[in-house]
């Protein structure tokens, strides 16, 4: 199932909330979490090189940026399924954006969704290591443009 395509990234947000909202306890939410993650596009090996790896996570996540400030994509993976998971809803709200909207969206879903009180402390670190990266390509990209 694709996940469908939201106009703005505060939509991606609510529509996440909801989807987690249907499973009952966090064992069905790690295992769509995981689910999630299987659904990434395919990331080469070659690209897996420091250069684009996220500091800051316990488990190996690469996040590579494209575009331009009017409409910013990242690919990115991980080589933890819970992990690739997060991804998975990092991209769908920050992924295909201006990078103003990138710079601008809180990553509200994380509270919403209960993730802030499930993440073990070594995966919220890494999460806000990734959101840190992504918006802090998208500020450059700003200042470029």
């Amino acid at each position: 199932m694709n996940a469908p395509v939201e106009t703005s990234a505060a939509e991606a947000q609510a529509a996440i909330a909801e989807e987690f909202a249907f499973f009952g306890d966090w064992t069905e939410r790690y295992q769509y979490l995981i689910d999630l993650g299987r659904q990434l596009p395919p990331f080469p090996d070659e690209r897996k090189t420091e250069e684009n790896r996220v500091h800051g996570c316990q488990s190996m996540v690469w996040l590579i940026p494209s575009g331009d400030a009017s409409r910013m994509h990242f690919d990115a993976a991980s080589d933890s399924a819970i992990v690739s998971g997060l991804i998975a809803l990092v991209l769908r709200v920050y992924s295909d954006r201006s990078a103003r909207e990138i710079v601008e969206t809180e990553p509200a879903f994380i509270q919403e969704i209960g993730l802030a009180k499930h993440l073990s402390p070594t995966r919220s670190n890494g999460l806000a290591a990734m959101l840190a990266k992504l918006k802090a390509y998208a500020a450059a990209a700003l200042v470029a443009k």
